[in-house]
């Protein structure tokens, strides 16, 4: 099975759908920490919820579109990266990420989101990598600057959270920028 050593013990592998239980007992822990960042259809309150997000991305990861990958810390998922969208034939992709509160601060989306950069860029090829969040979501904001991100400017209003709307920023990087990062 494929597995990426991040830092730690902390390691980066695909979700499944018998996975379901360690995401849903995730979702748990991680739940009113990260609602406000992730829509609503992710955030998932039960068993069976987290088993259809997972095959949902299953599903499009199956057609070469969007994937979600979990950070495992032993048998314990603590947080994630995806793929939000991923077009091979466009070139372009959309990034994610999210963490429960006790896992931040140690890099792991740094260097998650550095190996799908890698990954998009390097093996498959595609041209742009998108990362766009809501704009006072400072921790997503530093991943994007520490990743050399450049920022296109913001969505406005085009978030909602709790009946109220959000900006959001965006960020991406092309293939040439990050081969050339240094």
């Amino acid at each position: 099975m494929f597995s990426l050593d991040i830092a730690d013990g902390v390691v980066l592998r695909p979700l499944e759908v018998w996975h379901a239980p360690a995401f849903a007992a995730h979702m748990d822990r991680a739940r009113e920490h990260i609602r406000p960042w992730v829509g609503p259809a992710f955030v998932t309150d039960t068993e069976d919820g987290a088993r259809a997000t997972i095959r949902r991305y299953a599903d499009t990861a199956a057609a070469d579109g969007a994937r979600l990958y979990g950070l495992w810390d032993g048998d314990t998922i603590v947080g994630g990266v995806m793929f939000v969208t991923f077009d091979a034939a466009w070139g372009t992709a959309e990034v994610g990420c999210w963490l429960e509160p006790g896992a931040e601060g140690r890099g792991l989306v740094t260097r998650s989101v550095t190996a799908l950069l890698d990954w998009a860029f390097d093996v498959r090829g595609l041209t742009r990598v998108e990362c766009r969040c809501r704009s006072d979501n400072a921790s997503s904001v530093a991943v994007a600057e520490r990743l050399g991100m450049h920022s296109e400017g913001i969505a406005r209003s085009a978030w909602v959270f709790a009946g109220t709307r959000y900006d959001k920023q965006v960020f991406s990087v092309l293939r040439d920028e990050w081969r050339d990062r240094g």
